[in-house]
């Protein structure tokens, strides 16, 4: 069973993590990202399956561990926006990429 010092590990960790992916994603570095998300989802996963919360956290640790969420949720919230524009530019590309192979086919054939 998780300690409660464990247990805030595994959330400090998430939060390095997650401020790592929205350094990465602040400079368009859309690998760093991915390899960032997987660690992410790999720290949850062992939070989840330790049943880490099973073990009641003293006040101070309650307080810690909800400033480190905030802090996450703030992190996905930018990450989220910053991922969303880049991801409009891309289905912009991807129009225009089968508008002008349209049009190549259309008068090719």
């Amino acid at each position: 069973m998780d300690t409660p010092n464990t247990t805030l590990g595994y959330y400090e960790s998430i939060a390095y993590v997650s401020r790592l992916m929205l350094d990465a994603a602040r400079q368009g570095n859309w690998e760093t990202i991915i390899d960032a998300e997987r660690c992410c989802a790999g720290l949850i996963a062992r939070l989840k399956s330790g049943n880490a919360d099973a073990e009641p956290l003293d006040a101070p640790s309650r307080r810690r561990k909800f400033e480190i969420l905030k802090s996450v949720l703030a992190h996905d919230a930018e990450i989220r926006a910053l991922t969303q524009s880049r991801m409009r530019e891309i289905e912009g590309d991807l129009r225009s990429a089968r508008a002008a192979r349209a049009v190549a086919t259309t008068y090719t054939a």
